[in-house]
């Protein structure tokens, strides 16, 4: 003999909702059945605005799990970078690449500029706004990649890390050029850069301009190499200035 209450469907109902996992359809259902009662909204209505209330909470989830696995030291946006400060910026090309139509052609962008003038603000900013569109984006700075890099040939799992970085839309190396490489970090570095050459996007800040980069390099044909695959579908932002947390911290003191 049947046992089923007046509240077994409902019942029924959430354990459907919680088993095809759509928490915000199991949330909201009641509360938008009523609303739409009021309205006298018929059922494909309502049918329209639950699910639309899911995909618009499962593509917020979504961003939010991008954002985090990109591993962004702080989440920074255009709309907090003070584009009057730094007048040599383009800005009209930071609002393209803002776009992120550059990532589906497998293009790279460079930032280059002397300390404080908002590089690694941008290029987070650009991270994230990949993120709200969808892709997936990698935040390192160029030492601890290639300590990570050391640390995976060493524990013989490096190809498996390189596949990795190289599944990431876009990869994002800050400061190259902060701190002097290796010979072994210079040439893993470079490798991991040509494996994503024209496969997908790469985006690094620098304090040196290019006839610099020997330097951190220790190469003249390593270097050669690297910045003819870098710069073969670029983008490049100079961003050249005063700097800029030295001139707040001036008008903080006075």
């Amino acid at each position: 003999m049947s046992t089923a209450t007046p509240d077994t469907p409902q019942v029924l109902l959430e354990h459907h909702l919680k088993a095809l996992r759509l928490p915000t359809m199991l949330r909201e259902y009641d509360k938008l059945a009523r609303t739409c009662a009021q309205e006298k909204a018929n059922f494909p209505h309502y049918l329209l605005r639950l699910t639309e209330l899911e995909l618009l909470d499962r593509d917020r989830r979504a961003t939010e799990r991008r954002i985090r696995q990109a591993r962004f030291p702080v989440v920074k946006s255009l709309d907090s970078f003070d584009f009057l400060a730094i007048p040599a910026l383009n800005k009209s090309l930071v609002l393209e690449l803002a776009r992120c139509e550059y990532l589906g052609r497998k293009e790279n962008a460079l930032l280059l500029g002397n300390s404080g003038t908002g590089k690694t603000h941008i290029a987070l900013a650009l991270g994230l706004a990949a993120c709200q569109r969808g892709h997936r984006v990698r935040f390192i700075t160029a030492a601890a990649l290639v300590g990570e890099l050391i640390e995976a040939r060493d524990e013989k799992y490096l190809r498996r890390f390189q596949k990795q970085l190289t599944a990431y839309e876009l990869l994002i190396i800050d400061e190259l050029g902060y701190v002097p490489l290796s010979k072994t970090g210079a040439e893993l570095l470079f490798e991991t850069i040509s494996q994503r050459y024209e496969r997908s996007s790469t985006m690094i800040t620098s304090n040196l301009p290019f006839d610099e980069w020997t330097e951190i390099f220790g190469s003249e044909r390593l270097t050669g190499a690297l910045l003819d695959r870098i710069t073969h579908h670029v983008h490049i932002l100079e961003m050249n200035a005063d700097s800029y947390r030295l001139k707040q911290s001036r008008r903080k003191r006075a």
